[in-house]
């Protein structure tokens, strides 16, 4: 079967569900495995933010989205020229990927008859459903069965860990997955939060992330914050962070790898609660590995 994968997040199920010899076309931001880009034919081109700031990226975000753009480029001709099967995208975020209907109306335009499964988790435990997703379409659903059961016994241990050890204590933490205006933390990532023994606040589980002010993420009076910004790996957010420490005076900052394990709904987000775990349950829970997080403040 011939797979294409249009958000990075079905990038990395493809490759845990060990079907990316399978994976014929990604987009530019699949950067796990490093391979995947590199071998890969891009079938999906954006606007490289690298080197912008913050704000000049929410304010292009606004622009174009007003103005009835995409921030996404499919090359369309390209995609139906590698003759896929199977193609995975999303419709949950326009500003994480291309939508699933611009998808279907290209490949109906060139007369290609791919399948097209589109992965839209709101929670955690919807993430683990689309992995068993992509495992059933793929042809892989052992595999995925296998998959998933580890991933859950994973969670269970740090479930274990902080019954065991750290009581009923639950830290109140504000994840923050943008500072320039400041976003809260929604769909799964409050799940994150409280499956690492965490309590939410200043957050929308389940659903879409919005703009928010510092006195709001204040007033919510957070134990310590996360910065999660969705875009980035842990030095990007270490230098986001440096913002927040101004702007919430008083308050622990921690900086986390949003893109390898908040932001993106894969497999690897089960490393992010082990990573928020060790940092909200350091007694209970083993140290989170370089390059997870960082204390900032």
């Amino acid at each position: 079967m011939r797979l294409v994968s249009l958000l990075p997040s079905a990038t990395e199920i493809v490759y845990a569900l060990g079907l990316g010899d399978d994976l014929a076309g990604v987009t530019f931001e699949c950067d796990e495995p490093p391979a995947a880009r590199s071998e890969k034919a891009v079938v999906v081109g954006g606007l490289d933010t690298r080197g912008m700031a913050a704000g000049d990226i929410d304010s292009y975000v606004r622009s174009q989205l007003a103005a009835g753009r995409d921030l996404y480029t499919l090359h369309a001709r390209a995609l139906a020229e590698l003759e896929p099967d199977l193609i995975l995208t999303q419709d949950l975020c326009r500003v994480c990927a291309l939508p699933s209907g611009h998808v279907s109306d290209a490949l109906n335009y060139l007369g290609c008859r791919a399948d097209v499964l589109t992965l839209d988790p709101h929670t955690l435990d919807e993430v683990l459903e689309s992995i068993l997703a992509v495992g059933q379409r793929a042809g892989a659903i052992e595999r995925a069965t296998r998959l998933v059961a580890e991933l859950r016994a994973r969670l269970a241990r740090v479930a274990a860990s902080i019954a065991e050890f750290a009581g009923s204590s639950r830290p109140r933490v504000a994840v923050v997955e943008w500072v320039d205006p400041p976003f809260t933390a929604g769909h799964w990532v409050p799940d994150l939060v409280t499956a690492a023994g965490g309590q939410p606040v200043a957050a929308r589980p389940g659903a879409p992330s919005v703009q928010t002010s510092w006195p709001a993420i204040a007033a919510a009076a957070p134990d310590l914050v996360v910065v999660a910004p969705c875009g980035y790996h842990l030095p990007g957010a270490i230098e986001q962070a440096r913002f927040v420490t101004q702007a919430l005076p008083g308050v622990p900052v921690w900086a986390i790898d949003a893109d390898g394990i908040v932001v993106r709904p894969g497999p690897r987000l089960v490393n992010g609660v082990e990573a928020l775990a060790s940092v909200l349950h350091p007694q209970a829970v083993p140290a989170a590995p370089p390059g997870a997080v960082h204390r900032v403040r």
